[in-house]
């Protein structure tokens, strides 16, 4: 997967509640990413899962029941790490100045449009996560200095989860993390 795009295995949710449109566009990105559909805000939503949520939403405005607003507001409100772009053929107005969407697309959006618009924010994701993987090892490895070898401490144990997920995720989305996560892991922290 990801031929064509920098990230290598980008997740993708496209929600539109017009059967043949979310097909179509989730068939112009079935060779580069792993394509989730929802017909509509109530299954997008319900596809969701906070512990492992696709990396980017492609999210239709005008849909019945719940809106693409609604849904962009309540995905919002779980705090989940994930990009959200609103695909949609409602013209933008003033009111998208307080819509916390991550990028926006009026249909109809070409394939390569389309690729170029979940590259981009697959690779502002990994970078994000990728900074906040530092943070933790950095951490773990301080704390894990002053309690000496063997030591246990719940925190560092919660600290210790947290990095094995986010590293499997920057892996997944950025081809260059390896090289990342080494150069880091070499630093010298302990001043000895």
């Amino acid at each position: 997967m990801g031929e064509g795009l920098r990230v290598t295995e980008p997740r993708v949710l496209m929600v539109d509640d017009e059967k043949k449109v979310a097909d179509a566009y989730a068939l112009r990105l079935k060779d580069v990413a792993e394509v989730t559909v929802a017909y509509g805000g109530e299954e997008a939503l319900d596809t969701v899962e906070a512990d492992d949520p696709p990396d980017v939403v492609l999210l239709d405005r005008h849909m019945p029941g719940l809106s693409g607003d609604e849904v962009l507001d309540r995905l919002r409100e779980q705090e989940i790490r994930t990009r959200i772009i609103m695909v949609t053929a409602v013209d933008p107005d003033l009111g998208i100045l307080e819509m916390p969407f991550d990028d926006y697309l009026s249909k109809p959006v070409d394939r390569e449009d389309l690729h170029t618009a979940v590259d981009q924010q697959c690779q502002v994701l990994a970078y994000d996560l990728l900074g906040e993987y530092f943070q933790f090892a950095a951490t773990r490895g301080v704390a894990a200095a002053e309690l000496g070898n063997g030591d246990t401490h719940d925190r560092l144990d919660e600290i210790e989860t947290e990095l094995d997920g986010l590293e499997s995720r920057v892996r997944g989305l950025l081809p260059e993390a390896a090289d990342l996560l080494d150069a880091f892991g070499e630093i010298d922290r302990q001043g000895y």
